[in-house]
């Protein structure tokens, strides 16, 4: 479903040119997760970034089905980020204006796909049937992360792209929000590539990759 091929960046430094990814290669099957880990400045938000259509690669292919992001526009790029894919951060990133059942539905009305049913699932299955007149700031930090998984699940997207998701949570609720998303992943047509820094989580996805200095140096399934 995700393919990355040959896949190059460098910035432009004070320095002179930083090479962040050098030659990525990595594939993630429909309906399947994958773990990318690496020490910090190994290249996995960066990558992650170019996977979501936020920033270009210099050189290669990155290709989700038929879609090649490298030959998009900029208009086709925001469209495509709309509708194709959900996006889950450390930071949760709600919008704190809107209640928690507007924040659920935002992305998914915004992509034009909202489904009353869908997001009653989600609602129930996440335990926020308490929570939805709240605002983010009335909420724990582990709640607030439940809302920004409902969110980017809302939508149905191919892929849903995680970066260090459960960073800001302590252990337990780590646990509970990451099991709660791949338990909703198996009702969905929704493939997971999720960056994390944590051995312990990685090993309940379905493969890991690990980037050094901007490559792909391991790779394995569970």
């Amino acid at each position: 479903m995700l393919q990355v091929q040959g896949v190059f960046k460098s910035y432009v430094t004070p320095q002179g040119p930083l090479t962040v990814l050098a030659g990525v290669d990595l594939h993630l099957a429909a309906r399947s997760s994958l773990a990318l880990m690496g020490e910090s400045g190994s290249g996995k938000s960066t990558l992650l970034h170019l996977v979501a259509g936020l920033d270009r690669v210099d050189s290669g292919r990155i290709q989700i089905g038929e879609q090649r992001l490298e030959r998009m526009s900029e208009a086709q790029l925001a469209h495509w980020r709309r509708t194709d894919i959900g996006l889950v951060f450390q930071q949760f990133n709600l919008i704190g204006s809107l209640r928690v059942a507007d924040n659920l539905a935002f992305q998914a009305r915004l992509a034009g796909r909202f489904d009353a049913h869908w997001q009653a699932q989600l609602i129930e299955r996440l335990g926020l049937g308490d929570l939805l007149t709240r605002y983010p700031e009335q909420l724990s930090g582990g709640q607030q992360q439940r809302v920004a998984v409902g969110r980017a699940l809302a939508s149905r997207p191919r892929l849903l792209l995680a970066d260090e998701p459960t960073g800001n949570l302590d252990e337990a609720t780590s646990d509970e929000v990451l099991q709660l998303m791949l338990d909703l992943l198996r009702d969905s047509p929704t493939s997971l590539l999720m960056v994390t820094h944590s051995p312990r989580l990685a090993a309940r996805l379905d493969r890991q990759v690990v980037l050094h200095r901007g490559q792909v140096v391991a790779a394995g399934a569970v």
